[in-house]
C-alpha cells in the first residue's frame, strides 16, 4: 500500500497499548503461517487456523473485557478495541486465504480483492456482541479466485463463531444498489479497508462521493430524518420509555449515528469533532455529544457482555445489573439503579437537544426543510415587540436584545402559548446555553412570577410549555427545587414514566378535566372545575405534589415544606400556601382510603371527613387524585377506581353536610333492610318470605353491600340445599369489573377456598366480604378483574363453578396448583417489595384492620386468607389494591369469638404467621415449573 493510500484512507481501528500479539499483524501472522507449515490439507488448515484464532480472541476478549471493567462508565477505548479485534481476526483469516489456501502469484486486475468493514464496524465501534459487516469488493465482475478466497474466509469466520453479515461485490454493483437502497448506501457510506488492496477501495471511495452522494444530500437527508422518526414511533415515541432501547429508541445511540451520517454524506467528516469546525455545534455541544455517546455505549457493551448475545433492550432486570456493574450505589433513600436510569435518560434528553441544534445548521444550508404543520390553514398572529416569525417558528429579533432581560426567556414560552407558534429551535438553543441569568433575583421578581402563572393557568394547555422548559433547564432553574425530580425513574412497573414527566401528564390531565374532555367519563371533577375553585392552588398543587421523591424523607412531608418555599417566593396569599400545603401533604390519603380500605364501614368515612374537614378541600384534593392517577400512564385509571373515588367523596361531602353523627352503623342498617324491604315488595315476595329475609341475616351484613347485591343474595337463597352451590356472575362494565355471587352451606376456611379457585380460573379479585346467616349459610361477594383490569368476562362462569366445587370438595390443592403461576416473571424479579404487616384497632369500631402490603402474585390471597383461618380468624371483608408487582391486601376480621384482636401477643404471633406464609409460597413458585400456558 502506498504512502498515498495510508493518508487518504481510514485504515483499521487502533489497538490498545499492550494488547494481544493477535493485534500485531507483523509478529502474529508469520507465527500463524509457521504454526500451519505441518498440514496440507484445505479442511485441516481451515481447522487449525480456527483453533488458533479463537484462543487468540478469547484471551483478547478477556483483556478487553477486563480493561472495559476497569472506566466501566466510558466504552469509547472498549469499542474501538473490539473492532480492532474484529480486524485482526478479519485479516489473519484474510491471510491464509490468499497466501496458503488460495495462493496467487501475479494477481490479474479483476483479482484485486479488498475487504472492507460497513456499517457500524465500518465506523470501528462495535459491542461485544455485534454483528461483522463485511465488502468483499472488487474491481468489475468477481472471478473464481475471489469466489474461492470470499468462501474460504467465510467458513473460518463461521467456525469462530462470529456473525457476518456479508455482501460480495463490484463498485459498479455498490453505487448501483446504492441509489436504489438507502439502508445500502448507508452501510456504504461507512465504509473502510480492513485488508487487500487499498486501490480497489479508492476507486468506490471516489466514485460514491462523486457519482452518488454529492448529487442525493436533500434526498438522503429526508430519508434519513423519516427513518428516525419511524424507528422513534416503533419505540414508543418517548424518550422516558421505562425500558429504553439504548441503541433504537429515543435519544439513543442511533439518534447520534444519524447526525453523523448526515455530516459524513454532506461534508465527508470521519470524526465527530469536526462538526464544530463545520460550525454544526459548539465545543460545548461536541463535548455534550461525546459524553452521550461514551455513556449510551458503555450501557449498551455492558448489556452485551450480561447477556452473552446482542441485548440493546434496558429491561428492568438488565438495569439493576449495568447499575452495579457501572459502579452506580444506593444513595439517599434511591436506589443505584433509580441513580443510574437518571443519568441515562438526562443523557437522551441532550441527544434530543444536539438533534434539534443540527437540524437548525441544516437548515441555515438550505439542505432542510423542517415540516410545519397546519401553516396553510394556521391564521397568523401578530407576535409581541422583540419577537418574529421565522420559517413558521418562534424566535427573537436580535440575540443580543433578547438575552439583555432575563425575563425575556419566559416571555418566549408564554409567546409561543399565546399563538400557538412553535419556538424556533435556535431560541432554545439560546435559552439553553444561558440559563445562568435565571438567578434568585428573578426567581422572585412579581413580573416573573406573573408569566409563570400565566403559563400554567391562561392558555388551557400548559402541558406544551412546561416539557419544552423541562427539557431546556428552564423548569428547574426557575424552580431549583423541581430539579431533583427531572429524568428521575422510579424502579417498579405500576410508574410508566420519570418524576418529571409524571408531574407533567398530571397537569396536562388537569388541563383536559378543565377543558371539558373528560365531563362524560369525569362527572364529578369535571363538575368541580366548572365551580368556584382556586385555579391558581389546584394547578399549583398538581404541578408539585411529587418534587419531594426520591429523598429518605417521606415524600409528601418534604415535597409540601418544599412548596411552602416555592409559593412563600411566588408571593401568594397565606391561606393559598397553607392549602397548597396540605394538599400536598396529603394527596395520597384519598387514593389510601378508597382502595385499601372499605369505605362502607362508618369509622373509614369519619376518620377521612376529619381529615378534610370541608368540602372545599375535599373538592380539591378528588382533582388532584383523579390527575395523580391519570398521570402515571395508560390503563391505570379505570372504572373501578373511579366508583370507589366517587362513593368516597359523595359520601363524605353528606357527612360533611349533615355532621358526623348521622355516619353511624346501626342507621346505616336500618335504611339497607328497608331499601331491600321496597325492592322485595316490587318484585312480589310475600311479606312472610320478606319478613324471614330480613331477620335471616347478623347485623354486619347490611352496611357493605348495595340493595342490589342484597336481592341477588335473596333470591339464591331459597330453598337451597345443604351440599348446593349456587353461583352468580354479573359483569359490570361501569365498575370495570364482574360481580361473583356465591351460596353455599358455610364451611371452615371457605374464604381462602373461594379465592384459591378464583385464583386458578385467572380472576383477580379487588374486593370480597362474606358473611354467615343465622341458618348456617355462607353469603359471598367478590368482585374480579381479568389480567388487563377488565370485567371478568360472563362466559368463564362454567369453569369457574366448577372450579370451585372441585377445591371445596377437595379435587384440587389450590396451594400446589398455584405454586407454578405464583413464579415471578424474570423482568420483575429485582424489585425490591420489603413486605409490611399493620394492625389497626382504631381504623373501624367493629373490625380489626389487618393490611399486608408485599410483592403481588395470584396465589398470595390465598395464602393470606389461609392461614387467617388456621388461626380461626373469621374474614367479614377484603380490599385488594394492587399497584404494578406490589399489592396491598387488606381484611376487616375477628377472632373467633367475634372480638377485635386486642392481645398484643396474639397480633404478634399472626404477623409472624403471614410472613412465613408469604415466604413458604415465594420459595414453593422458585421451585415449581411455570404451567405452559392457559388455566386449570
Amino acid at each position: 500500500m502506498s504512502a498515498r493510500d495510508s493518508e487518504t484512507l481510514p485504515q483499521s481501528a487502533p489497538a490498545l497499548p499492550g494488547a494481544h500479539s493477535l493485534f500485531s499483524p507483523e509478529s502474529f501472522l508469520p507465527a500463524l503461517t509457521g504454526a500451519l507449515a505441518a498440514v496440507s490439507e484445505p479442511r485441516e488448515i481451515r481447522a487449525r487456523t480456527v483453533a488458533i484464532l479463537a484462543a487468540a480472541r478469547s484471551a483478547a476478549m478477556a483483556d478487553i473485557a477486563a480493561g472495559f471493567m476497569s472506566h466501566p462508565r466510558a466504552a469509547r477505548e472498549t469499542v474501538r478495541a473490539i473492532a480492532s479485534l474484529t480486524d485482526a481476526t478479519v485479516a489473519a483469516v484474510h491471510h491464509v486465504a490468499t497466501t496458503i489456501l488460495h495462493p496467487v502469484t501475479t494477481p490479474t486486475d479483476a483479482e484485486r480483492l479488498a475487504v472492507l468493514a460497513i456499517g457500524g464496524y465500518g465506523r470501528a465501534e462495535m459491542a461485544p456482541q455485534s454483528d461483522v459487516d463485511l465488502l468483499f469488493l472488487t474491481p468489475w465482475k468477481i472471478s473464481g479466485w475471489v469466489e474461492s478466497v470470499v468462501e474460504s474466509m467465510l467458513y473460518m469466520l463461521w467456525d469462530l463463531k462470529m456473525k457476518i453479515g456479508q455482501a460480495t461485490r463490484s463498485v459498479d454493483d455498490c453505487l448501483r444498489l446504492g441509489a436504489g437502497d438507502i439502508t445500502i448506501r448507508t452501510s456504504l457510506l461507512e465504509h473502510r479497508l480492513v485488508c487487500g488492496h487499498a486501490a480497489t477501495a479508492e476507486t468506490l471511495r471516489d466514485r460514491l462521493w462523486a457519482d452518488l452522494f454529492d448529487n442525493t444530500v436533500p434526498e438522503f437527508i429526508e430519508a434519513k430524518l423519516a427513518e428516525r422518526a419511524e424507528r422513534h414511533r416503533r419505540q414508543g415515541g418517548q424518550r422516558y420509555v421505562l425500558e429504553p432501547n439504548v441503541k433504537e429508541g429515543k435519544g439513543g445511540l442511533r439518534d447520534l449515528q444519524t447526525l453523523y451520517w448526515i455530516a459524513k454524506y454532506i461534508h465527508r467528516v470521519d470524526r465527530a469533532v469536526e462538526l464544530v469546525d463545520l460550525g454544526f455545534f459548539t465545543r460545548e455541544e461536541h463535548l455534550t455529544f461525546w459524553q452521550a455517546e461514551d455513556f449510551l455505549w458503555a450501557v449498551r457493551c455492558h448489556l452485551h457482555l450480561i447477556a452473552g448475545r446482542p441485548q440493546d433492550q434496558l429491561t428492568f432486570d438488565m438495569q439493576v445489573e449495568v447499575a452495579k456493574r457501572m459502579g452506580y450505589r444506593d444513595l439517599g433513600g434511591r436506589r443505584a439503579v433509580e441513580i443510574f436510569m437518571q443519568d441515562y435518560f438526562l443523557h437522551a434528553t441532550r441527544v434530543g437537544e444536539l438533534t434539534r441544534v443540527f437540524l437548525v445548521a441544516l437548515e441555515a444550508r438550505h439542505l432542510y426543510k423542517a415540516p410545519i404543520m397546519n401553516l396553510l390553514f394556521q391564521r397568523r398572529r401578530r407576535v409581541r415587540a422583540g419577537f418574529r416569525v421565522d420559517r413558521g417558528r418562534l424566535t427573537f429579533m436580535d440575540e443580543k436584545q433578547f438575552l439583555s432581560d432575563p425575563l425575556n426567556i419566559l416571555r418566549l414560552f408564554e409567546e409561543a402559548l399565546r399563538t400557538g407558534i412553535l419556538i424556533h429551535p435556535e431560541a432554545m438553543r439560546a435559552v439553553a446555553a444561558n440559563l445562568e441569568m435565571i438567578d434568585d433575583r428573578m426567581r422572585q421578581d412579581p413580573e416573573a412570577v406573573r408569566i409563570f402563572l400565566d403559563l400554567l393557568l391562561k392558555h388551557g394547555n400548559p402541558e406544551r410549555s412546561l416539557r419544552r422548559m423541562n427539557e431546556l433547564g428552564v423548569l428547574a432553574a426557575f424552580i431549583p427545587e423541581f430539579a431533583p425530580v427531572v429524568a428521575m425513574m422510579q424502579f417498579n412497573v405500576y410508574h410508566h414514566y420519570t418524576v418529571d414527566e409524571h408531574l407533567i401528564q398530571c397537569v396536562a390531565a388537569l388541563a383536559a378535566i378543565e377543558r371539558g374532555d373528560d365531563a362524560e367519563d369525569l362527572p364529578v371533577v369535571s363538575r368541580i372545575m366548572r365551580g368556584k375553585v382556586n385555579r391558581r392552588v389546584i394547578y399549583l398543587a398538581v404541578l408539585l405534589h411529587d418534587i419531594g421523591k426520591g429523598r429518605a424523607e417521606d415524600h409528601s412531608i418534604l415535597g409540601a415544606r418544599l412548596a411552602r418555599r416555592i409559593c412563600t417566593r411566588f408571593g401568594l396569599p397565606a391561606d393559598e400556601i397553607e392549602t397548597i400545603e396540605w394538599l400536598i401533604r396529603n394527596h395520597l390519603l384519598m387514593s389510601d382510603v378508597a382502595q385499601k380500605r372499605d369505605i362502607a364501614d362508618p369509622r373509614t368515612l369519619r376518620d377521612f371527613a376529619k381529615a378534610v374537614k370541608t368540602t372545599r378541600r375535599l373538592d380539591m384534593l378528588l382533582v388532584l387524585t383523579v390527575c395523580d392517577i391519570r398521570g402515571v400512564g395508560p390503563g391505570t385509571w379505570n372504572n373501578w377506581k373511579a366508583m370507589l373515588l366517587r362513593k368516597l367523596h359523595q359520601e363524605t361531602a353528606a357527612a360533611l353536610e349533615n355532621g358526623l353523627e348521622e355516619v353511624n352503623r346501626d342507621k346505616r342498617t336500618g335504611e339497607a333492610k328497608r331499601s331491600l324491604r321496597h325492592l322485595l315488595t316490587a318484585k312480589g315476595w310475600e311479606p312472610r318470605a320478606i319478613k324471614a329475609e330480613l331477620g335471616r341475616h347478623y347485623d354486619n351484613y347490611w352496611p357493605g353491600l348495595p340493595t342490589e347485591t342484597h336481592y341477588v343474595f335473596a333470591e339464591m337463597l331459597k330453598d337451597l340445599g345443604d351440599d348446593e352451590i349456587r353461583t352468580d356472575l354479573h359483569p359490570d362494565t361501569d365498575r370495570d369489573a364482574t360481580r361473583a355471587a356465591f351460596v353455599l352451606a358455610d364451611h371452615p376456611g371457605i374464604f381462602s377456598r373461594m379465592a384459591g379457585a378464583l385464583a386458578l380460573v385467572g380472576a383477580n379479585i379487588v374486593d370480597a366480604r362474606t358473611y354467615t346467616t343465622k341458618d348456617g349459610f355462607a353469603t359471598a361477594v367478590f368482585w374480579l378483574q381479568d389480567a388487563d383490569g377488565h370485567p371478568y368476562a360472563a362466559d368463564r362462569l362454567p369453569r369457574l363453578r366448577t372450579m370451585i366445587q372441585r377445591t371445596l370438595g377437595g379435587e384440587i390443592v389450590a396451594r400446589e396448583a398455584l405454586a407454578g403461576r405464583d413464579k415471578p416473571r424474570k423482568r420483575e424479579a429485582a424489585f425490591r417489595f420489603p413486605t409490611h404487616v399493620t394492625f389497626d384497632n382504631e381504623a373501624s369500631d367493629v373490625y380489626t384492620v389487618i393490611e399486608v402490603d408485599t410483592r403481588d402474585r395470584p396465589g398470595l390471597l390465598y395464602d393470606l386468607t389461609r392461614t387467617l383461618a388456621d388461626n380461626h380468624i373469621q374474614i367479614a371483608s377484603a380490599v385488594i389494591a394492587t399497584f404494578g408487582a406490589q399489592v396491598v391486601d387488606t381484611f376487616y376480621v375477628k377472632d373467633m369469638f367475634g372480638l377485635k384482636l386486642h392481645q398484643a401477643g396474639r397480633r404478634e404471633s399472626l404477623e409472624k404467621k403471614l410472613r412465613q406464609a408469604i415466604k413458604d409460597g415465594t420459595e414453593r413458585a422458585e421451585k415449581a415449573e411455570r404451567p405452559l400456558g392457559g388455566t386449570f
